[in-house]
């Protein structure tokens, strides 16, 4: 099919909204190295880091995945009310670092939305 004829184009590994999610899920493990957490601050962002990292991969290789893309959302929630769950708002460079990467994770999410809806369609065409 010629492009623009309602088939998708996304390719597994491509989008860099998935990779978004793999690097701010990265980048909020390593944070714990440098930004003074405590333990309920060290796990959330540890737990809710892996996590997102692993959605980001799960979108990376099933790219009609609209669910990874919603779990991107629901993440990205679960992080910038994690501070006041947890207890660490109090602990500010650990606070912000997590609302910052939510916001984003959410961001993110949303952004890639659209793209994977028309790969699930394009896949139940296929199938049908």
């Amino acid at each position: 099919m010629a492009r623009g004829s309602g088939e998708s184009t996304a390719r597994p590994w491509t989008r860099w909204q998935d990779w978004g999610a793999v690097v701010l899920g990265v980048y909020l493990i390593l944070a714990t190295l440098w930004t003074t957490t405590g333990p309920a601050a060290l796990t959330a962002m540890i737990v809710l880091g892996a996590l997102l990292g692993i959605s980001g991969v799960w979108s990376l290789v099933m790219p009609g995945s609209i669910t990874s893309e919603y779990a991107h959302v629901v993440l990205g929630i679960l992080l910038v009310v994690s501070p006041w769950a947890f207890g660490y708002a109090a602990s500010v460079g650990a606070a912000w670092t997590t609302w910052v990467v939510g916001v984003l994770a959410v961001i993110v999410g949303v952004a890639a939305l659209p793209e994977a809806n028309s790969a699930h369609r394009s896949g139940m065409a296929r199938q049908h």
